[in-house]
């Protein structure tokens, strides 16, 4: 027995290395995210958070926008509402769901268009080069000077009031800071090995950074998406809170809060309930992104 425990041990050794020399980047860094705490809890919260945004205005006795006189501002459990009312008698944990929802549907789609725009171009600019990357760069210094306001009234008296307006406003322009994120990493990847022999085999530029760029960018990609949706979220807020974002009987994070302000001699909890919400979720979405970059970098490995 005492001859046998070493050869155990050697070969249980030995079985260990091969398995951890077997796990790829991607299954070490979930390894490395699910050991973070901090953003396990977050992506519990964030999931039961889109599973009540998704599912809980269907399951609310009233509607987000129907208005009863008979209950105006009501506190928190009382007359059946869960949260309260507002001025019009509106439910509040209603009207909350229904923000909840949209602030998350605006966070995510703005936060996809800006990706696709960001990739796109960034990957594009870095791996052609030369003029044709100065050229790219120097109309993202230009439209980095304009003022976001100015760009989303520019488009509301353009277009009217919309929307989807919302997602362009915020998407066309969330898009300039992954662009050079991506252009900084196309730069580095280029002059790789694997990137020239893709070149000596007759690969067209397009196939290129379609299969051999992009793929290698998602590391930074994916932790930059995270960390851009709740900068997203609250853009949207500052655009309700100044009356240009989502328009009633619609509502918002940004308008439920703008609202609450309004009213928060009257009817504290009105602003109480949204900032709570919207606080807990920015902090998610930001632990999540530091528990990806966290995982992800190969320095922390």
């Amino acid at each position: 027995m005492s001859v046998l425990a070493p050869n155990l041990r050697r070969d249980s050794r030995t079985m260990e290395q091969a398995a951890a020399k077997g796990r790829s980047l991607w299954d070490d860094a979930r390894r490395r995210l699910f050991r973070n705490r901090a953003a396990v809890a977050s992506m519990i919260l964030l999931g039961l958070f889109l599973l009540a945004a998704i599912v809980g205005p269907y399951l609310t006795p009233d509607h987000y926008d129907t208005i009863n006189k008979n209950d105006v501002w009501d506190p928190p459990l009382t007359n059946g509402h869960l949260l309260g009312t507002d001025s019009l008698g509106r439910d509040l944990l209603a009207r909350l769901l229904v923000g909840l929802r949209v602030s998350l549907a605006i966070g995510v789609v703005a936060t996809a268009v800006s990706l696709v725009i960001g990739v796109t171009w960034g990957a594009t600019a870095g791996f052609l080069g030369g003029a044709v990357d100065e050229l790219m760069m120097r109309f993202v210094d230009v439209l980095y000077t304009l003022p976001f306001i100015f760009f989303v009234i520019l488009l509301m008296v353009t277009f009217g009031r919309h929307f989807l307006l919302i997602f362009l406003a915020i998407g066309c322009v969330e898009w300039l800071t992954m662009s050079r994120i991506v252009r900084g990493q196309t730069l580095s990847l280029k002059q790789k090995e694997f990137v020239e022999a893709a070149r000596a085999s007759g690969l067209s530029t397009r196939a290129i950074i379609g299969r051999h760029i992009v793929p290698n960018l998602l590391g930074p990609v994916v932790v930059y998406a995270t960390l851009t949706i709740p900068g997203v979220i609250l853009l949207e807020s500052f655009l309700s809170f100044l009356g240009m974002g989502v328009q009633e009987p619609l509502t918002s994070l940004g308008t439920l809060i703008s609202n609450g302000a309004e009213e928060m001699d009257l009817a504290p909890w009105l602003l109480i309930f949204p900032s709570l919400v919207m606080v807990l979720t920015l902090m998610a979405f930001n632990f999540i992104g530091d528990g990806l970059r966290d995982a992800i970098d190969p320095k922390d490995r």
